[in-house]
């Protein structure tokens, strides 16, 4: 039921916003430059990897090193603004299209997590990632690493047809108040770096 609710209604979606998503992308070929995409590996249900999308929001300015300079740097304010607006995101319904992602589920984080996970937090993975989730509306990138896995497990133990609809309404809620866009003092969210115990700490 949720697979074939996730097929039809990012079907519709993506039909309903093309207008926004062409002008969207044009936008941004003009103020940040190409690719108007972002494409980046992540792990997926059971953790299989998988290439997901987003808007590009960065510029790719580097240090006479060639290292790519820090976030708040290169994160423009139109890239904000689109962050802001989640409009980042909308590229993610080809994902949610083609069966890699659903609307609702623990948003998809980098690969190299997944040897930093402990064994409850790799819960995560037995359900597919999300556009949204239960982390995204209790704090989104505001809240702590630690709450944000808490979240998500919770949200894999008690999943639901239901609950997935308030997540989406909440989600909308969320989008118009702009909030937990970022963590404190940073452009996005620090890094995951691992469990405090598992640090020795």
């Amino acid at each position: 039921m949720k697979r074939t609710f996730d097929f039809f209604v990012s079907l519709a979606t993506f039909t309903i916003f093309s207008p926004i998503i062409l002008i969207t992308a044009l936008l941004i070929r003009i103020k940040i430059g190409s690719p108007v995409i972002f494409k980046q590996e992540r792990p997926g249900l059971k953790g299989s990897p998988f290439y997901v999308y987003k808007f590009r929001t960065m510029t790719d300015e580097r240090d006479d090193k060639g290292t790519l300079l820090s976030d708040d740097i290169r994160l423009t304010s139109f890239g904000k603004l689109l962050r802001k607006l989640s409009l980042d995101e909308l590229p993610q319904l080809v994902n949610v299209l083609k069966g890699d992602m659903s609307f609702v589920g623990p948003r998809p984080l980098l690969m190299e997590y997944m040897s930093l996970y402990n064994e409850r937090q790799l819960k995560r993975h037995e359900v597919r990632p999300g556009i949204t989730g239960w982390a995204q509306v209790n704090g989104r990138n505001a809240i702590s690493w630690e709450k944000k896995f808490e979240y998500d497990v919770w949200y894999v133990e008690n999943r639901s047809f239901f609950l997935d609809i308030k997540i989406l309404f909440m989600t909308v809620l969320k989008v118009f108040k702009s909030e937990g866009i970022s963590q404190d003092g940073q452009a996005t969210m620090t890094k995951f770096k691992g469990n405090k115990s598992s640090r020795g700490q």
